[in-house]
């Protein structure tokens, strides 16, 4: 491949990243939970800081999850089209793009990973949960905050987010960069953009992964790296926090200040680059995340029903929500707005609980109530390890 596919234009000359992350719906943030639980590996009695990281980018480099399958991408009406964007929109030289997609692998497991869990299988909060707050990820947990309680303490004084919140996402994501995924990001992103499988949502799910090729292959030039030397997730997410290349371009912060973003390799980046997404999607800083609630069991009083189903937002007022027969275990401050959050239990009753914004918040990451409540446990399990 041409070295001038990483140089850009001289007209548009390119700066240093200065901001990353999302997570999918996936968000852009495509969580690495789904890789991570049942990977996980017994905590290292000694902390390390960069190490485990940048093992991992080797190892995923020598053993990549699935090293696909020659589609001749260049074939593809679509692959055509995109490049040709890249080329009028970025600058970018038609010929290095044509070479670059030579060498994409089509990734049949990413597919098969991103299709939908089938109809019918009753979502278990419990199960979920105990994936996620379990000793394994609880001690690496310690290990990480007390190596890096500076950079936690910082990223809390300068974004307002509680350390044990931070803590939780890294845990949930990669168990603390143990687990950051082992498929090319160009392979997984392109098989995903232009052949995403059959569901209500193909096309707005393709225009989201093309979005983050396209995103991926501007990280690649503006940071003077090989885009195939960039691993992660079978969705496509990067580094400790697992931020999707979107993301790392609009939200990643350089937080270790060595005059670089670093997600691969720098857990301090990493901590920074958390905080700063939660805050650019709404985290308030000082007010509480969930409160526990019970709802009316009598079919009577079922006005609580309108409150389920009404997307990742805190738009209800306490008096309403008290109204329709939710009562908080513990009196939230009556001028904020809450969410319903309903944690579904199979068949054993489900667990109610009110959340705040900066519930909604976590939910940005990865558009899961189950998600953000098991960072939420995460955090607070991880604390209590350390003693508080």
């Amino acid at each position: 491949m041409s070295i001038n596919f990483f140089k850009p234009p001289f007209r548009a000359a390119a700066a240093v990243v200065a901001a990353a992350s999302l997570a999918l719906p996936i968000t852009g943030c495509a969580s690495g939970a789904a890789n991570t639980a049942a990977n996980s590996k017994p905590a290292n009695s000694k902390p390390a800081a960069k190490k485990p990281a940048a093992e991992n980018q080797r190892k995923a480099a020598a053993n990549p999850d699935d090293v696909g399958e020659f589609a001749n991408f260049n074939q593809w009406k679509e692959v055509s089209e995109f490049i040709d964007m890249m080329s009028a929109t970025h600058g970018f030289d038609r010929t290095d793009l044509e070479n670059l997609f030579r060498k994409v692998r089509y990734v049949d497991t990413a597919i098969q990973l991103i299709k939908p869990a089938p109809p019918g299988k009753p979502k278990n909060w419990r199960a979920y949960r105990a994936r996620f707050v379990e000793p394994v990820r609880i001690r690496a947990g310690v290990n990480f905050w007390e190596t890096h309680a500076d950079a936690l303490a910082r990223a809390e004084a300068r974004y307002g987010v509680p350390a044990e919140i931070i803590v939780g996402i890294i845990g949930v994501e990669t168990v603390y960069g143990r687990n950051t995924g082992n498929f090319r990001v160009v392979d997984a992103l392109t098989t995903l953009a232009f052949d995403y499988p059959p569901t209500p949502t193909r096309e707005a799910r393709m225009k989201f992964f093309r979005g983050e090729l396209e995103n991926t292959l501007l990280l690649a030039r503006d940071t003077q790296i090989d885009p195939f030397s960039l691993f992660g997730s079978y969705a496509g997410a990067v580094g400790w926090p697992q931020f999707m290349p979107g993301s790392i371009r609009r939200y990643a912060v350089d937080f270790d200040n060595d005059g670089k973003i670093d997600l691969r390799n720098s857990p301090v980046d990493a901590i920074g680059s958390v905080a700063n997404f939660l805050v650019e999607h709404g985290w308030k800083r000082g007010e509480p995340v969930v409160f526990p609630a019970t709802v009316s069991a009598s079919d009577a009083g079922r006005g609580w029903d309108m409150f389920i189903g009404q997307g990742l937002e805190a738009k209800y007022k306490l008096d309403e929500i008290k109204a329709a027969g939710i009562t908080p275990g513990v009196e939230p401050p009556a001028d904020m707005t809450f969410g319903l959050v309903d944690l579904q239990n199979g068949g054993e009753p489900t667990e109610y609980w009110l959340g705040a914004g900066n519930f909604f918040a976590i939910t940005q990451y990865n558009r899961s109530f189950f998600y953000a409540m098991s960072v939420i446990d995460l955090g607070k399990a991880v604390r209590s390890a350390r003693g508080g």
